[in-house]
């Protein structure tokens, strides 16, 4: 697996175990967890088009981000801590994260200094990126989460777009990390073909 943010995610996960302990307690289901995550950032995403010269909305972002991921974690979490893993949760958790893609990372069309191109194919290529991961499945590999461009990488680089984005900072240099976002979604995409088709190869006697 090359690097990513994901990899992380273990020690992320604890660092949320009290949380996940207290919505126990409070009996929140994880699709509950899921579905308020993704209209959360379905309405920040229409706040960003709505208003797409606010420049608070851009510096606040990377927090709703680290929000969203840290919802993302604790659906996971409260599922296999309660027992609750279903078939419906698993589908929900990829439609959900891929809609949420789409309505915080197309808004950056409307920003003045980026390029609306690159955008569309920064988005594409994640959803190209997830497809992939989910297509492991079909040859009886498990669900891909390999890098270097994953859901908490793009996380990372659109936050950090968008803290420049609130800060003025040259075209160049935000049209240029786009371009290297969109690279590293297309070696994503490859990498998790690979290696879903290394862990699903019959074993050699």
């Amino acid at each position: 697996m090359s690097f990513s943010i994901y990899q992380l995610k273990p020690k992320f996960q604890q660092l949320l175990q009290p949380l996940m302990r207290a919505l126990v307690r409070c009996r929140v289901t994880p699709n509950q967890i899921t579905l308020v995550t993704m209209l959360l950032s379905v309405a920040y995403g229409a706040a960003l088009t709505w208003q797409p010269d606010c420049a608070g909305l851009w510096l606040g972002l990377p927090a709703f981000l680290l929000l969203r991921m840290a919802l993302n974690a604790i659906d996971g979490m409260l599922a296999s801590a309660t027992g609750q893993k279903t078939r419906l949760g698993t589908l929900l958790n990829e439609l959900c994260d891929q809609v949420s893609d789409a309505a915080l990372y197309l808004p950056f069309m409307l920003a003045a200094a980026l390029h609306a191109p690159l955008v569309v194919l920064c988005v594409v290529g994640a959803l190209l990126a997830e497809f992939t991961g989910v297509l492991a499945l079909s040859v009886g590999a498990a669900r891909r989460f390999d890098g270097p461009m994953g859901k908490s990488d793009r996380a990372f680089w659109f936050g950090l777009i968008a803290l420049l984005i609130g800060y003025q900072a040259a075209p160049l240099l935000l049209n240029g990390i786009l371009v290297l976002v969109i690279a590293l979604s297309v070696w994503t995409v490859f990498n998790r073909l690979r290696q879903a088709l290394r862990a699903s190869a019959p074993a050699t006697p």
